[in-house]
């Protein structure tokens, strides 16, 4: 760190912020006085007024992702600013440390995680860096089953590249403050045998070459806290996992290009595929308990914002480095798996409101926090507007007017909407939100690898045409979904913590159903209100009850993997690294293929048919304890007792439940009496 404890950032950093969020704010007064002139608002009434503000926080947030997408546009033309010294071409420099490859799992597919890591291992040995690097797979998984497996799928791993020295396995018996309180007890434990930690995701790739990039910058500036790449999502096979992974290609560069511009050393981190400097996390980043109960109290959800605020409190910089490729993930398969995981971070981002106040904070950190919270109360806020604008509506068609208000007055007040001026606003307000889209695509245009890898400049902009329709018609559907979490949580629910699907993104179309059925009433109800009003009304409703009446058969026509497919053959929705994969890639899915023809036996059972694996789970296993602080102690002796009275190990294991199973399976007593039943079986 350098003296004082501030990083060392470009001193235009600041004009850069005014520049943004100045016009920013200009974009939106500017439009805050068209729609006060739409209302003739010049004496507003409780309902006008309700519309206007509205308005105005949501226009906030529209002009504001406007600008900072111009900033992205004109970086991507003229070429990144390679902060950190950065290349993204040429032989990568040899880090001169050791680096720790942090892999959290819960309860994920070990096959799909243990692939990934063999390609990202083969990729380091192919560099001749891999003596550089520490791969530790750190599990937090609470089903018995997906434990076992973790353990066998380590073992094949290690086998499988040879390298027993550099290649770790531990896990927690319980997954206190989930992914975060797994990162942290790792750092107790291990983080001072290394400098940095890079974080990866269950679905996570990422080559050499980036990797050696990042290591290396870190080494070389000792005031920089954190790295974040841009993940870039490869691997969709449905319609929603493929329309998710061309934005975020085509797109994606432009937004984190305009971002990385103008936070510069303030930036934020998104929880994976980022480098982090041990000492930074270890001294600054422990989060706190929040006060309350559930699911405003306790641990908070959506860590990474929080730990990169409190990074940079104390003096470490944050960067981002979006022109630097070779970081992967993947999408989730389906709108229904993207509602499971944004019920989870909606619930995170609300926490945020709580650390908002937090002494020392950097104000684009709170901005962070504040767009983490906006993303999820728009959703809202967007709800009330569209119903206040009815009622106006209503207002305006059944409500006698005044035209001569009590007092003095010498010329009546007309109480008249401009429609006109109304056409106007709306078509200035789409144009900011698609205006990012055409410059995303104008920029790939200059950049011939990316334009051929994308289908050409002709498919490209077909592509992005269905992409727009296909998400518009979904926004509404997600606009009410993520209003129903954020009442949900403020009803005191809890969202829990639940694994997610990777590959199968499709569902019985009676759950479908079940699904989305009050999407579909919602929107046929507000459709039906808005004509009884006016036509005219309920055609500028359009969009919102279309994608609401249609919610059951998009939800599950955009699960369909054939109808992903059927467009890639036609060269629609494609990415570059689909027509030119790179390695790091097809060796993952090459060695998850290689692990699926491999038979294994299911859960538990492996543990008593594969001696290797039985010897190494004793192994891993954590210290015994005396029995009244064992905290699987009650359950344990009743696991015990059922085993007990089992007369072989199938019915043993089957008479247990996943914590009775998970207790006995951490015990010696209960390994050694499942061993002897597996023996006389």
């Amino acid at each position: 760190r350098r003296p004082g404890g501030l990083p060392s950032r470009p001193a235009a950093s600041w004009l850069r912020r005014l520049l943004v969020v100045g016009l920013a704010i200009l974009l939106t007064l500017f439009a805050a006085r068209e729609m006060s002139l739409v209302l003739n608002s010049g004496k507003p009434t409780v309902l006008e007024g309700i519309v206007l503000v509205l308005f105005v926080v949501l226009f906030a947030w529209i002009a504001l992702s406007f600008v900072s997408a111009c900033c992205g546009f004109v970086r991507l033309l003229l070429g990144p600013d390679r902060r950190l010294g950065i290349e993204a071409e040429g032989p990568p420099p040899m880090p001169r440390g050791i680096t720790a490859l942090l892999m959290p799992t819960y309860n994920e597919d070990p096959g799909r995680v243990m692939a990934g890591l063999q390609a990202i291992h083969t990729s380091l040995t192919e560099a001749g860096a891999m003596d550089r690097f520490h791969i530790f797979i750190l599990s937090d998984s609470t089903d018995p089953a997906a434990w076992i497996a973790e353990e066998a799928a380590f073992l094949d791993l290690r086998r499988r590249t040879g390298d027993e020295a550099r290649i770790f396995y531990r896990r927690r018996p319980k997954n206190i403050e989930r992914k975060a309180g797994n990162i942290a007890e790792w750092v107790r434990r291990f983080g001072g045998a290394y400098p940095q930690m890079l974080v990866l995701d269950a679905d996570s790739v990422m080559t050499a070459d980036t990797i050696m990039r990042l290591a290396d910058a870190m080494e070389r500036h000792d005031d920089v806290g954190l790295i974040q790449t841009l993940p870039i999502i490869t691997g969709g096979s449905t319609l929603f996992a493929r329309m998710q992974q061309f934005a975020g290609r085509v797109y994606g560069p432009l937004i984190a290009e305009g971002i990385a511009w103008w936070h510069g050393a303030e930036g934020n981190y998104w929880g994976h595929n980022a480098i982090i400097r041990t000492e930074a996390f270890a001294s600054a980043a422990g989060l706190p308990e929040l006060h309350g109960r559930k699911p405003w109290g306790g641990h908070i959800l959506s860590h990474d914002f929080v730990e990169a605020a409190l990074m940079r409190r104390a003096g470490w910089a944050i960067h981002m480095v979006p022109w630097l490729r070779g970081s992967y993930e993947e999408s989730p398969p389906s709108l229904m798996d993207l509602a499971v995981r944004d019920r989870r971070w909606c619930q995170g981002n609300l926490q945020h409101m709580a650390v908002l106040p937090t002494r020392g904070l950097h104000w684009v950190s709170r901005l962070h926090l504040m767009t983490g919270i906006g993303s999820y109360i728009t959703a809202p806020i967007w709800l009330v507007f569209l119903f206040a604008g009815i009622l106006l509506s209503l207002q305006a068609r059944f409500i006698r007017p005044e035209y001569f208000p009590a007092g003095p007055s010498l010329f009546p007040e007309w109480p008249t909407v401009d429609p006109v001026r109304a056409m106007w606003l709306f078509i200035g307000t789409m144009a900011l939100l698609l205006a990012p889209k055409l410059m995303a695509w104008i920029a790939l245009l200059f950049h011939a690898r990316d334009r051929r890898g994308c289908g050409g400049a002709i498919r490209t902009l077909i592509s992005m045409l269905l992409e727009t329709v296909i998400a518009g018609l979904l926004a509404p559907v997600t606009m009410l979904t993520q209003s129903l979490d954020v009442f949900s949580i403020l009803m005191g629910r809890d969202s829990g913590w639940s694994a997610q699907r990777r590959d199968d993104g499709s569902m019985p179309f009676s759950q479908v159903v079940k699904l989305y059925w009050r999407h579909t009433a919602f929107g046929l109800a507000f459709g039906a209100v808005a004509w009884l009003v006016s036509p005219y009304l309920a055609l500028w409703m359009s969009p919102v009850v279309l994608g609401l009446a249609l919610a059951i058969p998009l939800a599950s026509l955009t699960a369909r993997r054939d109808l992903g497919l059927g467009l890639r053959r036609l060269g629609l929705l494609l990415v570059p690294e689909e027509s030119e994969t790179p390695k790091v890639l097809t060796d993952a899915v090459a060695f998850r293929r290689q692990r699926e023809e491999v038979p294994a036996l299911p859960g538990p059972q492996a543990l008593f048919h594969e001696p290797a694996l039985l010897e190494a789970h004793r192994r891993m296993l954590p210290a015994p304890r005396r029995p009244r602080q064992d905290p699987f102690d009650a359950t344990l002796l009743v696991g015990l007792a059922k085993a007990e009275e089992a007369e072989s190990l199938e019915e043993a294991l089957r008479g247990l439940n996943r914590a009775e199973l998970a207790a006995v399976l951490a015990d010696a007593r209960g390994l050694s009496r499942l061993t002897a039943l597996a023996g006389a079986g």
